[in-house]
């Protein structure tokens, strides 16, 4: 039940049961005092554990803040550099929650402390004093009332007057401390419903804008969750697809010998001629403290020239008998020449002596994580090298046989597809910070290869392309069919822990070429600066093909492996083909030998000249659909340039730029409008002065008007 009413006019009765309500109410407004005594204690609490809560997540958040990822390496993925960011961002999503809690906290003593004092002070307190009088009043009437009944009737009557009028004054004074006191407890107990209540309303709804806070963090901060999972995914298949080849290299670095030789000195045989048919005896020397090897011929005829050749040496690989149709081989890499020397020692033994005098390094094997069994991927290799024609039969040939014979015999050709002398190369394009640079600059570098290899990857790029556009089905996103192809389309000369790392960069060169083939293989680009991109999600999930997805098809990689040369030997149970060929012993393969003369043999062939992709990085102007960034507008097309300065040569372009820089000077043949502070603006027709090389692929410095800058090297012509 409730509190009883008080009624005023109870005040005058003062009976019993007047008092005996009045003590409920009392009783009452004590009970309220000390619970609201104690609800102050425990705000006082718990604000102060916020505030320690608050002060610990700062501390946290500071610690998120000043940490610094390192990576293995002198750049870092497009991932890494996300997840090392990302505790920056885990800092500031913190710092901003703890804004909104630092707010929650300094109104938390205006908004339900300081009204629940005031009203325990000023209501509560009120009503005390009120009760205090009171209880004085009373008992001053009282006592006056005694004193006053036990008068003598005897008293003379001005005496009996001025005590009736005292009395009378008394409980009146009585009467009104009274209905104060009843009217006062009453309002306090009243009062309490809003005055009490309406402190921790506020405090909760403050409590709840922190939280509704929080969540709107959340929602916002759900799109960044999303691409760091990508990240932390894409990353790990990066780890996994290296982790392997850097177990296998510390396992032979631990069983390496550890014998050192000062020097080594005996004959070896080294392959020439244009076939890669013909050996030649040499007497050879190396000194290790110099790395110099030195090579002069022992078959010269009586009354002949000892001709004596030096070299510094760069790197020794051993080299393995399914890539060459001899025994004992190993390759020197040295810096006075482009290319590879083949040698071959007089044994086993005395090669590895030669090895390891070299600090010579083994060969990157190949290793098939997903795919058909080995068995049957041999007997496809053997049936692709065969003679006669092979029949395709369905339930022999399944998808993944077919694609792990792709893979392992890209693995295993003598030099990677996109060959060892653009592997650097490559792998500096995509470190850069620049999206679209990177697009440029491996568009360049893909023209740079060999007419061959480029022919090979326009064909697996394009369909794997294709693959990429079935994700949703074959599980094969750009990043998948990155991890499993850069490691085959591309790996170091050098076997070293450092090169394993550059594996996850060879993976973006191979998205790059998916995700951008129409421009990259077959269009010139532009060169403008670009942010980067963020990648959708894709499922974690590695699959290479399904007995019913659409990736890989038979109908184009069948033929892929049929029109290129056989890179396995007899050895083993490897495949045996003639040494014509093999990529060491044909004009046809894909190895550095035949990309020398490849290159050399079309020197004065338009395709090679400045206005095709091959050599430098172009400029078209973009269809104005086009979702990508804007290049620098031009007036005229490059394709529409003079036939003279469409077809000068390299050998003519090199010479025009070998001049004396005071002599080097050239004329715009369209005009372009730059889009940096460091690219000039030009009109058709324009003189250029101070013309030079710049470090920019398909750039030059030049100064125009009195203003030096970057031009394209494609939209002039030197006079």
């Amino acid at each position: 039940m409730g509190l009883p009413a008080l009624e005023f006019s109870d005040s005058f009765l003062d009976s019993p049961d007047f008092r005996e309500r009045l003590k409920c109410h009392e009783i009452e407004l004590d009970r309220t005092n000390k619970f609201i005594k104690e609800l102050i204690k425990d705000g006082n609490m718990l604000i102060s554990a916020l505030k320690n809560l608050s002060a610990a997540v700062q501390k946290f958040s500071q610690s998120l803040q000043d940490f610094q990822f390192e990576c293995i390496g002198d750049a870092e993925t497009d991932d890494e550099i996300n997840i090392a960011q990302s505790f920056k961002e885990f800092s500031q999503l913190l710092n901003t929650v703890e804004e909104e809690r630092r707010r929650l906290i300094q109104n938390a003593d205006d908004v339900l402390i300081t009204p629940l004092e005031k009203f325990r002070k000023e209501q509560i307190g009120a009503a005390k004093e009120g009760k205090k009088k009171f209880d004085k009043e009373t008992e001053k009437y009282y006592t006056v009332l005694e004193k006053h009944l036990s008068l003598s009737s005897r008293k003379k009557e001005s005496l009996l007057q001025e005590a009736d009028t005292q009395i009378n004054k008394e409980r009146q004074i009585f009467y009104d401390a009274s209905l104060e006191y009843v009217f006062k407890i009453q309002e306090v107990q009243e009062r309490k419903k809003f005055e009490f209540v309406e402190p921790l309303l506020a405090f909760l709804q403050g409590l709840f804008t922190f939280y509704h806070e929080g969540y709107e963090l959340a929602h916002e901060f759900d799109p960044y969750k999303q691409q760091l999972q990508f990240n932390l995914q894409n990353t790990r298949n990066n780890f996994e697809s290296t982790r392997q080849e850097v177990e296998n290299l510390m396992r032979r670095i631990s069983s390496c010998s550890l014998e050192q030789f000062i020097c080594t000195n005996d004959h070896l045989f080294s392959v020439k001629g244009p076939l890669g048919c013909t050996w030649s005896r040499h007497y050879c020397t190396y000194e290790k403290g110099t790395k110099m090897f030195t090579m002069s011929n022992s078959e010269f005829k009586s009354g002949g020239k000892q001709v004596l050749n030096m070299f510094k040496l760069k790197s020794c690989i051993r080299r393995r008998t399914d890539s060459i149709d001899k025994r004992f081989c190993f390759d020197i890499e040295v810096v006075e020449r482009h290319g590879i020397i083949t040698l071959q020692a007089l044994s086993e033994s005395n090669r590895r002596l030669w090895m390891e005098a070299m600090d010579g390094k083994e060969p990157v094997r190949a290793t098939t994580q997903i795919g058909g069994v080995n068995s049957k991927v041999q007997r496809l290799m053997t049936s692709v090298f065969a003679p006669a024609d092979m029949d395709l039969d369905p339930d022999t040939w399944d998808n993944k046989t077919i694609t792990s014979g792709l893979k392992n015999y890209l693995r295993c050709l003598a030099e990677p597809l996109m060959t060892y002398r653009l592997h650097k190369d490559f792998i500096m394009a995509v470190k850069s910070d620049d999206q679209n640079y990177r697009v440029c600059a491996v568009h360049a570098l893909v023209h740079k290869l060999p007419e061959k290899n480029k022919e090979m990857l326009d064909i697996l790029i394009k369909h794997l392309h294709v693959v990429s556009t079935h994700s949703q089905k074959n599980l094969m996103t750009v990043s998948n069919l990155g991890v499993i192809f850069g490691p085959t389309l591309m790996r170091s000369q050098e076997e070293t822990v450092a090169a394993m790392m550059n594996i996850k960069f060879q993976n973006i060169v191979v998205e790059i070429l998916i995700e951008n083939y129409d421009k990259v293989i077959n269009k010139a680009i532009c060169l403008s600066s670009g942010s980067r991109k963020s990648r959708g999600l894709y499922p974690p999930t590695l699959c290479l093909a399904d007995a019913d997805s659409e990736c890989l098809q038979k109908q184009t990689l069948v033929p892929l492996l049929e029109c290129q040369p056989n890179p396995f030997s007899p050895s083993g149970d490897t495949f045996s083909s003639s040494p014509s060929s093999t990529p060491m012993g044909s004009m046809e393969s894909l190895s550095s030998h035949s990309s020398e003369q490849n290159s050399c043999s079309k020197t004065g062939s338009p395709s090679r000249t400045k206005h095709k992709a091959s050599g430098s990085l172009c400029w078209t102007t973009p269809s104005p659909s086009s979702n990508g960034p804007k290049s620098p507008a031009c007036t005229t097309s490059p394709d529409s340039s003079s036939k003279e300065d469409a077809n000068k040569t390299d050998g003519e372009w090199e010479e025009a730029l070998s001049t004396s820089p005071g002599d080097r000077k050239a004329k715009a043949l369209f005009s372009c409008q730059a889009e940096h502070s460091h690219e000039l603006s030009f009109p058709q027709g324009a003189h250029f002065s101070n013309v030079y090389p710049s470090v920019e692929p398909g750039w030059l410095q030049a100064t125009y008007e009195g203003k030096t800058g970057l031009i394209p090297e494609n939209y002039v012509a030197f006079f």
